[in-house]
């Protein structure tokens, strides 16, 4: 039979009767609760009892952290090293026994400094320089550096004029400058590592790149000087790709027209060539038809613009040649009073008689 059975009254397992029940009377423990803290200051044990209490208290505050989401926590175990804590809630030894240092891992921290230095030309410069830095390992940001704003400044300013010493004043004030900035970057990384400090470079900026100003006038007319000859550059480009298209048109269109003028000139020549074959196979079937018929037109063909009357036959053949216009516009219209003898090709008795001019 259950101890705790429903009943007349509770019992426990020695069939002992309980009174009051199993009611939970939270005034009577609070009640007792304040009791005992009172006679805890009563007399010389009370006062040690006190003191226990709040040593015993203090040790269980002590016993947790809480790290922000910003921060990382760094746990040391009587000033060593243990553990590295995440953003939350964390249990730990109490105080003293273990310490959190919490660090600030995500904020951006930054040095600025200007230096004077000499580029490779031997030319002097002043530089104004950024830094922004933040903590990438806590255990070595703690223990590795005690000054870190101190530090990368150095770092920084021994990365600057070993990028600076190693390049010209026209490249530095260029816009290949820009290079630079990565090199210094990549440079002071890499002291800062050799450091073992636990910081990563996030970003390295130049401000204010000039020279001295007892020399800056002297700066600005060659910075002039050379924005005129960019200016020139870019203008004999423009004209240049305006020029050259139209001079490759031109180009193209001679040379065009050279190829049209050959292929007319070949299918001439071939043209003639032809021609000639076949006049040379009538000349062999009739020799004297063949001169005959040449001679007259080559008197045709000269012969043309003139106002000539030909008889090369003795009064049986005669041509009337048209009148030329050189002819017309002297005397009106009319014909040359001029007698020409045209001699006909001896190729007959008949063809040998000389030939006279007519007035027509």
């Amino acid at each position: 039979m259950a101890w705790n059975e429903p009943g007349g009254g509770q019992k426990d397992p020695w069939n002992r009767q309980r009174p009051g029940g199993n009611k939970f009377a939270p005034d009577k423990l609070l009640k007792g609760i304040g009791d005992h803290l009172g006679r805890l200051g009563r007399g010389p044990g009370g006062i040690l009892t006190a003191i226990v209490v709040l040593v015993v208290v203090g040790l269980l505050m002590s016993s947790y952290t809480i790290i922000d989401a910003r921060q990382v926590g760094v746990v040391l175990r009587f000033g060593e090293y243990t553990r590295t804590l995440s953003p939350g809630f964390h249990f730990k030894l109490p105080t003293p026994i273990e310490e959190v240092d919490k660090v600030e891992a995500t904020r951006i921290r930054s040095v600025n400094d200007r230096v004077s230095m000499l580029t490779r030309d031997e030319n002097i410069i002043t530089i104004d320089f950024t830094v922004q830095y933040q903590v990438d390992d806590a255990r070595k940001y703690l223990f590795s550096v005690s000054d870190p704003d101190g530090s990368v400044s150095a770092a920084a300013e021994a990365a600057v004029r070993s990028v600076v010493g190693g390049s010209d004043m026209d490249q530095i004030l260029s816009a290949a400058g820009a290079n630079l900035v990565g090199e210094a970057q990549q440079a002071l990384q890499k002291t800062l590592d050799s450091y073992d400090s636990g910081l990563r470079v996030t970003e390295v900026s130049f401000q204010n790149v000039a020279p001295p100003a007892e020399v800056k006038d002297a700066f600005d007319d060659v910075n002039n000087a050379r924005e005129d000859k960019q200016s020139i550059e870019n203008n004999a480009l423009a004209y240049a790709n305006k020029v050259v298209p139209v001079a490759r048109g031109d180009a193209s269109r001679i040379a065009a027209e050279a190829a049209g003028y050959k292929a007319e000139r070949i299918a001439r020549a071939q043209g003639d060539v032809a021609r000639f074959d076949l006049l040379l196979k009538e000349y062999k079937a009739a020799p004297a038809v063949t001169r005959k018929r040449l001679w007259l037109e080559t008197m045709e063909q000269v012969m043309a613009d003139n106002p000539k009357v030909i008889d090369g036959s003795g009064g049986r053949n005669i041509i009337n040649l048209p009148a030329g216009r050189h002819a017309r516009s002297t005397d009106g219209g009319g014909a040359s009073a001029a007698a020409v003898a045209a001699p006909a090709p001896a190729s007959s008795t008949d063809d040998a008689a000389a030939g006279k001019e007519k007035q027509p």
